[in-house]
Protein backbone atom coordinates (compact mmCIF):
# COMPACT_ATOMS: atom_id res chain seq x y z
CA UNK A 1 0.00 0.00 0.00
CA UNK A 2 1.21 3.48 -0.83
CA UNK A 3 2.73 5.35 2.11
CA UNK A 4 2.10 9.13 1.88
CA UNK A 5 4.96 9.93 4.26
CA UNK A 6 7.46 7.86 2.28
CA UNK A 7 6.31 9.40 -1.01
CA UNK A 8 6.69 12.95 0.36
CA UNK A 9 10.11 12.06 1.76
CA UNK A 10 11.32 10.78 -1.60
CA UNK A 11 9.92 13.88 -3.31
CA UNK A 12 11.98 15.98 -0.92
CA UNK A 13 15.18 13.96 -1.37
CA UNK A 14 14.94 13.39 -5.15
CA UNK A 15 13.06 16.44 -6.40
CA UNK A 16 15.48 17.23 -9.24
CA UNK A 17 15.15 13.67 -10.58
CA UNK A 18 11.36 13.66 -10.43
CA UNK A 19 11.11 17.13 -11.99
CA UNK A 20 13.31 16.03 -14.90
CA UNK A 21 11.24 12.87 -15.38
CA UNK A 22 8.04 14.97 -15.41
CA UNK A 23 9.56 17.14 -18.14
CA UNK A 24 10.65 14.11 -20.17
CA UNK A 25 7.18 12.56 -19.83
CA UNK A 26 5.97 14.98 -22.52
CA UNK A 27 8.15 13.13 -25.06
CA UNK A 28 8.32 9.65 -23.51
CA UNK A 29 5.11 8.02 -22.25
CA UNK A 30 7.29 5.39 -20.53
CA UNK A 31 10.97 5.30 -19.50
CA UNK A 32 13.41 2.59 -20.32
CA UNK A 33 15.82 1.46 -17.65
CA UNK A 34 18.86 3.00 -19.39
CA UNK A 35 17.15 6.41 -19.53
CA UNK A 36 16.24 6.21 -15.84
CA UNK A 37 19.81 5.31 -14.91
CA UNK A 38 21.18 8.28 -16.87
CA UNK A 39 18.75 10.74 -15.28
CA UNK A 40 19.33 9.40 -11.76
CA UNK A 41 23.11 9.42 -12.20
CA UNK A 42 22.97 13.03 -13.39
CA UNK A 43 20.84 14.47 -10.55
CA UNK A 44 21.43 12.11 -7.59
CA UNK A 45 23.44 13.02 -4.53
CA UNK A 46 27.05 11.88 -4.46
CA UNK A 47 26.74 9.58 -1.44
CA UNK A 48 23.74 7.70 -2.89
CA UNK A 49 23.88 4.75 -5.25
CA UNK A 50 21.92 4.76 -8.49
CA UNK A 51 20.27 1.39 -7.90
CA UNK A 52 19.32 2.41 -4.35
CA UNK A 53 17.62 5.57 -5.55
CA UNK A 54 15.80 3.66 -8.28
CA UNK A 55 14.56 1.01 -5.84
CA UNK A 56 13.32 3.69 -3.43
CA UNK A 57 11.40 5.42 -6.16
CA UNK A 58 9.78 2.18 -7.24
CA UNK A 59 9.10 1.09 -3.64
CA UNK A 60 7.30 4.35 -2.80
CA UNK A 61 5.21 4.12 -5.99
CA UNK A 62 6.73 7.18 -7.63
CA UNK A 63 7.83 5.00 -10.54
CA UNK A 64 5.36 2.31 -11.56
CA UNK A 65 6.47 -0.76 -13.59
CA UNK A 66 4.43 -1.38 -16.72
CA UNK A 67 2.99 -4.75 -17.56
CA UNK A 68 4.51 -6.97 -20.25
CA UNK A 69 7.52 -4.68 -20.53
CA UNK A 70 10.54 -3.71 -18.46
CA UNK A 71 9.75 0.01 -18.71
CA UNK A 72 8.58 2.33 -15.97
CA UNK A 73 6.13 5.25 -15.93
CA UNK A 74 5.76 8.16 -13.56
CA UNK A 75 2.84 7.98 -11.16
CA UNK A 76 -0.02 10.13 -12.64
CA UNK A 77 -0.70 11.72 -9.24
CA UNK A 78 2.94 12.66 -8.85
CA UNK A 79 3.05 13.95 -12.43
CA UNK A 80 0.04 16.22 -11.90
CA UNK A 81 1.49 17.42 -8.61
CA UNK A 82 4.85 18.28 -10.15
CA UNK A 83 3.32 19.97 -13.19
CA UNK A 84 1.05 22.00 -10.96
CA UNK A 85 3.98 23.23 -8.89
CA UNK A 86 6.14 24.00 -11.90
CA UNK A 87 3.18 25.54 -13.82
CA UNK A 88 3.69 23.26 -16.79
CA UNK A 89 0.16 21.89 -17.05
CA UNK A 90 -1.38 20.17 -20.00
CA UNK A 91 -4.30 21.94 -21.63
CA UNK A 92 -7.57 20.36 -20.58
CA UNK A 93 -10.66 19.75 -22.68
CA UNK A 94 -13.33 22.38 -23.06
CA UNK A 95 -15.98 19.65 -22.91
CA UNK A 96 -14.79 18.64 -19.43
CA UNK A 97 -15.12 22.24 -18.31
CA UNK A 98 -18.56 22.45 -19.89
CA UNK A 99 -19.70 19.26 -18.15
CA UNK A 100 -18.53 20.55 -14.77
CA UNK A 101 -20.32 23.83 -15.33
CA UNK A 102 -23.51 21.97 -16.26
CA UNK A 103 -23.18 19.93 -13.07
CA UNK A 104 -23.55 23.16 -11.07
CA UNK A 105 -27.18 23.24 -12.20
CA UNK A 106 -27.83 19.84 -10.60
CA UNK A 107 -26.09 20.87 -7.40
CA UNK A 108 -28.18 24.05 -7.25
CA UNK A 109 -31.40 22.06 -7.70
CA UNK A 110 -30.29 19.68 -4.94
CA UNK A 111 -29.63 22.59 -2.56
CA UNK A 112 -33.04 24.16 -3.25
CA UNK A 113 -34.78 20.82 -2.82
CA UNK A 114 -33.09 20.28 0.53
CA UNK A 115 -34.06 23.80 1.60
CA UNK A 116 -37.73 23.39 0.69
CA UNK A 117 -38.05 19.95 2.31
CA UNK A 118 -35.95 20.99 5.36
CA UNK A 119 -33.62 18.03 4.70
CA UNK A 120 -30.26 18.97 6.21
CA UNK A 121 -28.50 15.92 4.76
CA UNK A 122 -29.62 16.72 1.22
CA UNK A 123 -28.67 20.35 1.74
CA UNK A 124 -25.22 19.39 3.01
CA UNK A 125 -24.63 16.97 0.11
CA UNK A 126 -25.60 19.62 -2.45
CA UNK A 127 -23.33 22.19 -0.78
CA UNK A 128 -20.40 19.78 -0.76
CA UNK A 129 -20.96 18.96 -4.42
CA UNK A 130 -21.11 22.67 -5.26
CA UNK A 131 -17.87 23.35 -3.35
CA UNK A 132 -16.09 20.46 -5.08
CA UNK A 133 -17.24 21.63 -8.52
CA UNK A 134 -16.12 25.20 -7.94
CA UNK A 135 -12.74 23.96 -6.74
CA UNK A 136 -12.24 21.73 -9.78
CA UNK A 137 -13.39 24.42 -12.23
CA UNK A 138 -11.09 27.01 -10.66
CA UNK A 139 -8.17 24.60 -10.75
CA UNK A 140 -8.82 23.70 -14.39
CA UNK A 141 -9.10 27.37 -15.39
CA UNK A 142 -5.76 28.19 -13.76
CA UNK A 143 -4.07 25.14 -15.29
CA UNK A 144 -5.49 25.83 -18.75
CA UNK A 145 -4.35 29.44 -18.57
CA UNK A 146 -0.80 28.36 -17.72
CA UNK A 147 -0.85 25.77 -20.50
CA UNK A 148 -1.99 28.37 -23.05
CA UNK A 149 0.74 30.75 -21.94
CA UNK A 150 3.28 27.97 -22.43
CA UNK A 151 1.91 27.15 -25.90
CA UNK A 152 2.23 30.81 -26.87
CA UNK A 153 5.80 30.96 -25.59
CA UNK A 154 6.75 27.84 -27.50
CA UNK A 155 5.27 29.30 -30.70
CA UNK A 156 7.17 32.56 -30.25
CA UNK A 157 10.47 30.85 -29.44
CA UNK A 158 10.29 28.33 -32.28
CA UNK A 159 12.74 28.42 -35.16
CA UNK A 160 12.00 31.38 -37.39
CA UNK A 161 13.04 29.39 -40.46
CA UNK A 162 10.22 26.94 -39.80
CA UNK A 163 7.12 27.46 -41.99
CA UNK A 164 4.48 29.61 -40.31
CA UNK A 165 1.76 26.99 -40.64
CA UNK A 166 3.89 24.41 -38.83
CA UNK A 167 5.14 26.91 -36.28
CA UNK A 168 1.66 28.09 -35.27
CA UNK A 169 -0.20 24.82 -35.86
CA UNK A 170 -0.81 24.20 -32.16
CA UNK A 171 -1.93 27.80 -31.69
CA UNK A 172 -4.61 27.37 -34.38
CA UNK A 173 -5.82 24.08 -32.89
CA UNK A 174 -5.97 25.42 -29.33
CA UNK A 175 -7.85 28.55 -30.40
CA UNK A 176 -10.43 26.63 -32.44
CA UNK A 177 -10.88 23.72 -30.01
CA UNK A 178 -10.60 25.49 -26.66
CA UNK A 179 -10.67 29.30 -26.73
CA UNK A 180 -13.69 29.76 -29.01
CA UNK A 181 -15.87 27.17 -27.15
CA UNK A 182 -14.74 28.75 -23.88
CA UNK A 183 -15.74 32.23 -25.10
CA UNK A 184 -19.13 30.92 -26.18
CA UNK A 185 -19.64 29.35 -22.76
CA UNK A 186 -18.49 32.53 -20.95
CA UNK A 187 -20.80 34.75 -23.00
CA UNK A 188 -22.96 36.99 -20.78
CA UNK A 189 -25.86 36.85 -23.27
CA UNK A 190 -28.44 34.20 -24.03
CA UNK A 191 -25.92 31.87 -25.67
CA UNK A 192 -23.68 31.57 -22.62
CA UNK A 193 -23.99 28.91 -19.93
CA UNK A 194 -21.30 29.86 -17.43
CA UNK A 195 -22.74 33.14 -16.14
CA UNK A 196 -26.47 32.14 -16.00
CA UNK A 197 -25.74 28.94 -14.07
CA UNK A 198 -23.42 30.66 -11.60
CA UNK A 199 -25.91 33.51 -11.14
CA UNK A 200 -28.71 31.05 -10.34
CA UNK A 201 -26.39 29.19 -7.96
CA UNK A 202 -25.45 32.47 -6.27
CA UNK A 203 -29.12 33.46 -5.81
CA UNK A 204 -29.92 30.02 -4.46
CA UNK A 205 -27.09 30.16 -1.91
CA UNK A 206 -28.13 33.66 -0.78
CA UNK A 207 -31.66 32.38 -0.34
CA UNK A 208 -30.39 29.42 1.69
CA UNK A 209 -28.35 31.71 3.95
CA UNK A 210 -31.38 33.91 4.61
CA UNK A 211 -33.67 30.95 5.31
CA UNK A 212 -31.15 29.32 7.64
CA UNK A 213 -30.70 32.53 9.59
CA UNK A 214 -34.49 32.86 9.95
CA UNK A 215 -34.86 29.24 11.05
CA UNK A 216 -32.06 29.64 13.55
CA UNK A 217 -29.92 26.78 12.32
CA UNK A 218 -26.45 26.07 13.63
CA UNK A 219 -23.73 28.58 12.86
CA UNK A 220 -21.49 26.02 11.17
CA UNK A 221 -24.12 25.28 8.53
CA UNK A 222 -24.67 28.97 7.81
CA UNK A 223 -20.92 29.53 7.58
CA UNK A 224 -20.54 26.69 5.07
CA UNK A 225 -23.25 28.13 2.79
CA UNK A 226 -21.77 31.61 3.02
CA UNK A 227 -18.29 30.36 2.15
CA UNK A 228 -19.61 28.44 -0.86
CA UNK A 229 -21.43 31.58 -2.03
CA UNK A 230 -18.14 33.49 -1.86
CA UNK A 231 -16.44 30.77 -3.92
CA UNK A 232 -19.16 30.96 -6.60
CA UNK A 233 -18.81 34.76 -6.85
CA UNK A 234 -15.04 34.46 -7.12
CA UNK A 235 -15.42 31.79 -9.80
CA UNK A 236 -17.48 34.15 -11.98
CA UNK A 237 -14.71 36.74 -11.85
CA UNK A 238 -12.00 34.12 -12.46
CA UNK A 239 -13.82 32.72 -15.49
CA UNK A 240 -14.19 36.12 -17.13
CA UNK A 241 -10.57 37.10 -16.51
CA UNK A 242 -9.20 33.73 -17.65
CA UNK A 243 -11.19 33.74 -20.90
CA UNK A 244 -10.06 37.28 -21.65
CA UNK A 245 -6.39 36.51 -20.93
CA UNK A 246 -6.43 33.36 -23.07
CA UNK A 247 -8.00 35.19 -26.00
CA UNK A 248 -5.59 38.12 -25.67
CA UNK A 249 -2.64 35.71 -25.66
CA UNK A 250 -3.53 33.57 -28.66
CA UNK A 251 -5.46 35.97 -30.89
CA UNK A 252 -2.41 38.04 -31.99
CA UNK A 253 -0.49 34.86 -32.83
CA UNK A 254 -3.46 33.48 -34.71
CA UNK A 255 -3.82 36.66 -36.77
CA UNK A 256 -0.08 36.70 -37.43
CA UNK A 257 -0.19 33.10 -38.61
CA UNK A 258 -3.09 33.84 -40.91
CA UNK A 259 -1.35 36.84 -42.42
CA UNK A 260 1.89 34.94 -43.03
CA UNK A 261 0.69 31.66 -44.49
CA UNK A 262 1.99 30.11 -47.69
CA UNK A 263 -0.42 31.92 -49.98
CA UNK A 264 0.40 35.32 -48.51
CA UNK A 265 4.12 34.61 -48.79
CA UNK A 266 3.76 33.70 -52.51
CA UNK A 267 1.71 36.85 -53.13
CA UNK A 268 4.26 38.98 -51.31
CA UNK A 269 7.07 37.47 -53.40
CA UNK A 270 5.21 38.10 -56.63
CA UNK A 271 4.45 41.70 -55.67
CA UNK A 272 8.11 42.29 -54.88
CA UNK A 273 9.06 40.97 -58.34
CA UNK A 274 6.59 43.36 -59.96
CA UNK A 275 7.94 46.24 -57.92
CA UNK A 276 11.55 45.44 -58.94
CA UNK A 277 11.14 44.36 -62.58
CA UNK A 278 7.88 45.97 -63.59
CA UNK A 279 4.54 44.48 -64.57
CA UNK A 280 5.56 43.02 -67.93
CA UNK A 281 8.75 41.33 -66.75
CA UNK A 282 7.50 40.50 -63.29
CA UNK A 283 4.48 38.52 -64.53
CA UNK A 284 4.47 35.74 -67.08
CA UNK A 285 1.63 36.20 -69.49
CA UNK A 286 1.38 32.57 -70.45
CA UNK A 287 0.86 31.58 -66.84
CA UNK A 288 -1.82 34.13 -66.03
CA UNK A 289 -5.45 33.04 -66.13
CA UNK A 290 -7.74 35.25 -68.20
CA UNK A 291 -11.15 36.12 -66.85
CA UNK A 292 -13.90 37.71 -68.89
CA UNK A 293 -17.37 38.57 -67.83
CA UNK A 294 -19.63 37.81 -70.78
CA UNK A 295 -22.88 38.28 -68.93
CA UNK A 296 -24.40 41.73 -69.37
CA UNK A 297 -26.69 43.30 -66.83
CA UNK A 298 -29.66 45.44 -67.79
CA UNK A 299 -31.56 47.80 -65.53
CA UNK A 300 -35.10 48.78 -66.53
CA UNK A 301 -37.31 51.37 -64.90
CA UNK A 302 -40.78 50.47 -63.80
CA UNK A 303 -43.98 52.17 -64.99
CA UNK A 304 -44.44 53.91 -61.64
CA UNK A 305 -41.03 55.60 -61.93
CA UNK A 306 -41.79 56.67 -65.49
CA UNK A 307 -45.10 58.23 -64.49
CA UNK A 308 -43.43 60.05 -61.65
CA UNK A 309 -40.67 61.35 -63.94
CA UNK A 310 -43.29 62.51 -66.44
CA UNK A 311 -45.08 64.46 -63.74
CA UNK A 312 -41.82 66.09 -62.77
CA UNK A 313 -41.10 67.10 -66.38
CA UNK A 314 -44.55 68.69 -66.78
CA UNK A 315 -44.48 70.41 -63.42
CA UNK A 316 -45.36 74.09 -63.37
CA UNK A 317 -45.04 76.13 -60.27
CA UNK A 318 -48.06 78.10 -59.03
CA UNK A 319 -47.50 81.47 -57.45
CA UNK A 320 -49.40 82.07 -54.23
CA UNK A 321 -49.84 85.67 -53.15
CA UNK A 322 -49.74 86.20 -49.46
CA UNK A 323 -51.76 89.07 -47.96
CA UNK A 324 -49.93 92.20 -47.07
CA UNK A 325 -49.25 92.97 -43.49
CA UNK A 326 -51.74 95.42 -41.97
CA UNK A 327 -51.57 97.32 -38.74
CA UNK A 328 -54.51 96.13 -36.67
CA UNK A 329 -55.83 98.16 -33.77
CA UNK A 330 -54.78 97.16 -30.29
CA UNK A 331 -56.97 94.52 -28.80
CA UNK A 332 -59.32 95.65 -26.07
CA UNK A 333 -60.87 93.72 -23.28
CA UNK A 334 -64.22 92.36 -24.38
CA UNK A 335 -67.13 93.47 -22.23
CA UNK A 336 -69.77 90.79 -22.42
CA UNK A 337 -72.31 92.52 -20.19
CA UNK A 338 -72.96 95.91 -18.64
CA UNK A 339 -72.09 95.33 -15.03
CA UNK A 340 -74.07 98.39 -13.76
CA UNK A 341 -77.19 97.13 -15.48
CA UNK A 342 -76.50 93.64 -14.10
CA UNK A 343 -76.16 95.12 -10.61
CA UNK A 344 -79.49 96.95 -10.85
CA UNK A 345 -81.27 93.91 -12.28
CA UNK A 346 -79.95 91.73 -9.47
CA UNK A 347 -81.06 94.25 -6.81
CA UNK A 348 -84.59 94.16 -8.23
CA UNK A 349 -84.60 90.34 -8.27
CA UNK A 350 -83.54 89.89 -4.62
CA UNK A 351 -83.85 87.56 -2.90
CA UNK A 352 -82.12 85.00 -5.11
CA UNK A 353 -81.87 81.39 -3.82
CA UNK A 354 -79.15 80.25 -6.27
CA UNK A 355 -76.99 82.90 -7.94
CA UNK A 356 -75.54 80.50 -10.52
CA UNK A 357 -78.96 79.49 -11.83
CA UNK A 358 -80.07 83.13 -11.86
CA UNK A 359 -77.10 84.14 -13.99
CA UNK A 360 -77.68 81.25 -16.38
CA UNK A 361 -81.36 82.16 -16.84
CA UNK A 362 -80.82 85.89 -17.34
CA UNK A 363 -77.60 85.69 -19.38
CA UNK A 364 -77.60 82.37 -21.31
CA UNK A 365 -75.33 83.75 -24.04
CA UNK A 366 -72.37 84.37 -21.75
CA UNK A 367 -69.34 82.09 -22.04
CA UNK A 368 -68.66 79.77 -19.15
CA UNK A 369 -65.52 81.59 -18.03
CA UNK A 370 -67.26 85.01 -18.00
CA UNK A 371 -70.26 83.62 -16.15
CA UNK A 372 -68.06 82.11 -13.46
CA UNK A 373 -66.16 85.40 -13.13
CA UNK A 374 -69.38 87.35 -12.62
CA UNK A 375 -70.50 84.76 -10.11
CA UNK A 376 -67.40 85.22 -7.97
CA UNK A 377 -67.53 89.02 -8.25
CA UNK A 378 -71.21 89.19 -7.21
CA UNK A 379 -70.65 86.86 -4.26
CA UNK A 380 -68.12 89.34 -2.87
CA UNK A 381 -70.47 92.30 -3.29
CA UNK A 382 -71.44 94.45 -0.27
CA UNK A 383 -74.89 95.61 -1.39
CA UNK A 384 -76.59 92.37 -0.35
CA UNK A 385 -76.20 89.55 2.11
CA UNK A 386 -74.71 86.27 0.88
CA UNK A 387 -75.34 82.89 2.49
CA UNK A 388 -73.55 79.63 1.54
CA UNK A 389 -75.67 76.53 1.36
CA UNK A 390 -74.50 73.36 3.14
CA UNK A 391 -75.64 71.10 0.29
CA UNK A 392 -73.76 70.89 -2.99
CA UNK A 393 -75.40 71.36 -6.35
CA UNK A 394 -74.38 70.62 -9.97
CA UNK A 395 -75.26 73.02 -12.78
CA UNK A 396 -74.63 72.33 -16.46
CA UNK A 397 -73.29 75.37 -18.29
CA UNK A 398 -72.65 75.69 -22.01
CA UNK A 399 -69.57 73.51 -22.18
CA UNK A 400 -68.88 72.33 -18.65
CA UNK A 401 -70.71 71.20 -15.54
CA UNK A 402 -69.96 72.86 -12.21
CA UNK A 403 -70.37 71.21 -8.81
CA UNK A 404 -70.50 73.79 -6.03
CA UNK A 405 -72.22 74.95 -2.84
CA UNK A 406 -74.72 77.57 -4.07
CA UNK A 407 -74.82 81.09 -2.70
CA UNK A 408 -78.19 82.69 -1.82
CA UNK A 409 -78.46 86.49 -1.99
CA UNK A 410 -80.91 88.56 0.05
CA UNK A 411 -81.49 92.21 0.81
CA UNK A 412 -79.04 93.62 3.30
CA UNK A 413 -80.47 94.72 6.62
CA UNK A 414 -78.73 98.03 6.34
CA UNK A 415 -80.37 98.68 2.95
CA UNK A 416 -83.89 97.36 3.83
CA UNK A 417 -86.24 100.39 4.50
CA UNK A 418 -88.86 98.26 6.28
CA UNK A 419 -86.25 97.19 8.79
CA UNK A 420 -85.22 100.81 9.37
CA UNK A 421 -88.86 101.87 10.09
CA UNK A 422 -89.25 99.05 12.58
CA UNK A 423 -86.08 100.10 14.36
CA UNK A 424 -87.23 103.75 14.58
CA UNK A 425 -90.58 102.70 16.11
CA UNK A 426 -88.84 100.59 18.70
CA UNK A 427 -86.60 103.52 19.61
CA UNK A 428 -89.63 105.82 20.18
Amino acid sequence: MLSPKGLILQLYRNWEIIEELATLSREYPAFELDLLVRVISQYKQEECDTNTVLSRLVHNDILQPMRRTSDYQLNPLVMDFVRGLTQENELGLSEVLRARVEAIKEATAQILKGLESADNDLLRMGAQKMAELTRKISQQLVQDKQAIFEIAELARSADINMPMERRYREVFEVYDQYVEPMNEMMDCGLGGRFYPLLESAERALDKVVDRLSIRGSIYQQQLMMRQIAYQVKDLRYLGRITAQQCADTLLPLREEGRQHNRLSSVISKQISQIRKKGLQRGLRREGLPVWQNRRCTRVQLGNEIRELMGEFMCFESIAHLFPEEKNLPDSQIIRWVDENELHNTLMKSLPVHNLMIWLKLHYPALPDAELLRLYHDLVRGTDWECRLSAKSNTTALENISVTYHPHALSISRLKDPNKEDDNEKESH
